[in-house]
């Protein structure tokens, strides 16, 4: 063969190469908790977490569903978006918050074997993405999921009635509900990053151990058990300790398979609230997602 053939089969190599390594893309999906307001189906509709302009990790996209009804009648929104963003050559960070940390529980562990078509990343207006090349592949190109205040366990305030009893999401946030909806240690080797806050407010008494006023260390932790238990930060010395990453809390108790704590808010800063501009413990998971997820 000639030296301008071997040259031409290299340049074209070459391209088909670059051609393949170009079509793979990493995105970030949000998953709003409890209240809703964004677009479902629009995955630009950041309006549940704040200005869509702010940097919230590479190719972000807003996974919205009602926040209002049941975990498993809203679950086709995400397998959705999760279909769309995480199949094929595709990878996706994801980040949570509050009820959505339910919601990706339950979607991983009744979901996170089956058969899922490849699709193309290109989203019509219900949300859903054409196929890529007619293949499969079992699951999703998960690289991780960053808890801010999960609630997985459950809170206290729905089992009181705190919030309005007439929403199923509530019912489904009951502690012992939320606790017995699914498995939790089956996440399918995908590791949930957890992000405590510890900012309570006055009517957050109904809470055990430390809170972010609407959610539990219990809970935020990714704490096992048949229901929620008191846990605080290490200055506080009547109340056992949450750890850090994986280890056993002080007391005994343990977390989920494949649950770590990331953050443990010690100086009792961030609330649980977004307020439609990227704040509370909100905050600290986008700085992490902007700066982990690349």
């Amino acid at each position: 063969m000639s030296l301008k053939r071997i040259f031409l089969a290299v340049a074209v190599f070459s391209l088909w190469m670059f051609a393949g390594v170009a079509s793979a893309a990493n995105y970030t999906l949000w998953v709003n908790g409890r209240g809703g307001g964004g677009v479902i189906g629009d995955y630009t509709s950041f309006t549940y977490w704040g200005p869509a302009s702010t940097d919230a990790g590479i190719n972000k996209k807003a996974v919205n569903w009602d926040g209002y009804n049941s975990i498993a009648s809203q679950n086709g929104t995400i397998r959705d978006a999760l279909d769309c963003f995480c199949t094929g050559s595709n990878w996706c960070y994801i980040a949570t918050h509050s009820a959505g940390d339910l919601m990706m529980g339950y979607t991983l562990a009744n979901y996170g074997g089956s058969t899922r078509v490849k699709k193309n990343a290109v989203a019509n207006s219900s949300g859903q993405c054409g196929d890529a090349d007619g293949t499969t592949q079992v699951g999703w190109n998960i690289k991780w999921v960053r808890a801010a205040s999960g609630a997985a366990g459950g809170s206290e305030l729905s089992d009181a009635g705190s919030w309005a009893v007439s929403e199923p999401l509530v019912q489904d946030l009951k502690t012992t509900t939320a606790r017995a909806m699914y498995n939790h240690n089956d996440t399918h080797n995908v590791w949930f990053y957890m992000y405590a806050g510890a900012k309570g407010a006055w009517y957050s008494g109904i809470l055990p151990g430390q809170d972010d006023s609407a959610v539990a260390y219990h809970s935020t932790g990714g704490v096992a058990g048949a229901a929620g238990q008191s846990l605080c930060n290490p200055a506080d010395w009547f109340c056992n300790d949450l750890t850090l990453g994986t280890a056993a809390n002080e007391g005994g108790s343990v977390k989920w398979g494949y649950h770590s704590v990331a953050f443990r808010d010690d100086a009792e800063a961030y609330n649980h609230y977004a307020n439609s501009n990227w704040e509370g413990i909100v905050s600290v998971v986008r700085a992490a997602m902007v700066s982990n997820a690349l």
